[in-house]
């Protein structure tokens, strides 16, 4: 069965520490702490107080300052993971914590977790073909040394950077190895561990490489455990659940974060925050509960995306370049069906197929699979449509040599909408208003990945006001546009209501209209 030793890295409140290390140790799993030599030398002896006499806690044999993007976050590491081999012979596992992280799971399932399959658990992808560093250097961390700290010696740092730079001082990487990069938060297996002290105890070069490199608790253990242990070894992913703002900051978590955090496929996340004192209790209580069964989901990640972009709706000062591109032509028209539920407006463009020769295009801007024409490679990716939207769809009214043109859009389109409306083609807009069963809701959320297949019912209860007030938002918008032509068709309306609105929308006689929306399950589910 597996046991776990916790390597903490910590610098401030000893209350949290101690009640973190209690917590984690009573169910005979083993810690060893790093406090930082720079933090309050009381707030250590604090610690060593109301730990020393645990068996299960160890102290890193050496202590020493640490600092953000330096090598002593490795260093702190490294002698943490020593006194934890020594102090804990039958730990199974060594799992990399700070004092933000908190368990999320019993550790009656971490466990069980861990036993499931013999791998180590490390974020390493490629550093230099992936795309985990998203701005700022990337080659510059590894081919010139850093020996001073970004944040508190930002003019020694820049000036040794622009000095090498200037003389060409460069260096090579160890040709034997791949740099790696990831999340620092890993859970290595004790035989991965031992391997990586005997490699390191013989590697000097490496270690003098990785110790001027910046930012190194990044590259260093990711780089070491791909180079050391078999690819199928290797589950490439962290268990600590933790997530970043579009800002690059860390998203913190509160006391009504609970059923969420429990729900998703990690055993820690992080970071809590200091003020969630219930959140804080409630999980301190689980890791030590038993036969406790857990329904992951795992939908933090889409449903954090999905509340946060709401209410950060703006509008440019000015176009963009590629929508300043030439009209459709005055003497065209761009006939737009929008509808939420997709197979709602398809049914209706089978419909209007059938009844007329217009040509009829699906959802283009939203769908990869919409059948185009081969248009250059200007409709090959989602990207390129909306970039060249207007030069996209005057090439669709040269390729079916029309006029007029029928295509569906999805309400959340709405600066496409407000594009092509206000373009010197004519353009009409006929929005489907349809009404949102819960079922239709829940099936929606899991397409969207809001939800899961084992996301609790309570859980879809408290998600669903929102999903429905944001459909509703969405129309609202397209409402408050003030577009010139645009009509409703409803799904509570009539028949003779909604054709005579398709009639004016497709300008044809009333009575064909009237055979159009005359479809039984146009609006099923």
């Amino acid at each position: 069965m597996a046991k776990i030793a916790f390597i903490l890295l910590c610098h401030k409140d000893p209350d949290a520490i101690i009640k973190q290390a209690q917590s984690l140790t009573a169910v005979g799993d083993y810690m060893s702490i790093h406090f930082d030599a720079r933090a309050n030398p009381e707030d250590f002896k604090k610690i060593v107080a109301a730990l020393g006499d645990n068996p299960n806690v160890t102290f890193a044999h050496k202590r020493i300052k640490c600092g953000w993007g330096e090598w002593s976050l490795v260093e702190a590491s490294i002698y943490a993971v020593q006194s934890a081999v020594e102090a804990f012979p039958r730990a199974t596992h060594f799992y990399m914590l700070s004092g933000d992280c908190v368990a999320i799971k019993s550790a009656e399932y971490a466990h069980e977790f861990l036993d499931r399959r013999d791998c180590d658990y490390i974020e390493s992808y490629d550093y230099f073909q992936s795309d985990w560093i998203k701005t700022g250097w990337k080659e510059e961390r590894l081919i010139y040394r850093h020996w001073f700290n970004e944040r508190t010696q930002k003019r020694r740092f820049y000036w040794m950077f622009e000095a090498q730079k200037r003389l060409g001082l460069t260096r090579k990487i160890p040709e034997d190895l791949e740099i790696m990069i990831g999340s620092q938060w890993w859970c290595l297996r004790r035989r991965t561990v031992e391997w990586i002290l005997d490699f390191i105890k013989k590697r000097k070069d490496v270690m003098s490489f990785f110790r001027t490199t910046w930012i190194p608790d990044e590259t260093f253990f990711q780089t070491l455990v791909r180079h050391l242990v078999p690819e199928n070894e290797i589950e490439g992913r962290t268990l600590t659940f933790l997530m970043f703002s579009e800002y690059g900051m860390p998203v913190v978590f509160y006391n009504d974060h609970y059923d969420l955090l429990l729900s998703q496929d990690f055993l820690f996340a992080r970071k809590i925050s200091p003020e969630a004192t219930e959140l804080r209790r409630r999980l301190g209580v689980l890791y030590s509960s038993e036969g406790q069964r857990f329904k992951i989901s795992n939908e933090g990640r889409s449903l954090y995306n999905f509340l946060t972009s709401k209410g950060r709706i703006g509008r440019r000062f000015a176009s963009r370049f590629w929508e300043k591109e030439s009209s459709l032509g005055r003497e065209r028209e761009l006939l737009i069906v929008v509808c939420k539920k997709w197979h709602v407006a398809k049914r209706l463009l089978d419909r209007i197929r059938q009844m007329t020769n217009i040509p009829c295009i699906e959802y283009l801007f939203n769908e990869d699979s919409c059948a185009l024409p081969d248009l250059g490679g200007i409709q090959s990716t989602m990207g390129k449509r909306h970039r060249h939207r207007r030069a996209l769809m005057r090439m669709l009214f040269d390729y079916y040599d029309t006029d007029r043109l029928i295509v569906c859009m999805d309400p959340a389109n709405l600066d496409l909408l407000e594009d092509f409306g206000r373009d010197r083609s004519l353009t009409r807009i006929l929005e489907i208003e349809c009404e949102f069963s819960d079922e239709y809701l829940i099936g929606h959320a899991m397409r969207v990945g809001l939800a899961g297949e084992r996301t609790p019912p309570e859980t879809l209860q408290r998600l669903l006001p929102t999903v429905r007030n944001d459909m509703v938002h969405e129309s609202d918008r397209i409402r408050d546009a003030k577009l010139d032509n645009v009509m409703h068709m409803r799904e509570i309306e009539t028949l003779d209501k909604n054709a005579s609105i398709v009639s004016k929308f497709l300008s044809i006689p009333e009575e064909k209209a009237y055979e159009i929306v005359n479809h039984d399950h146009l609006y099923a589910d």
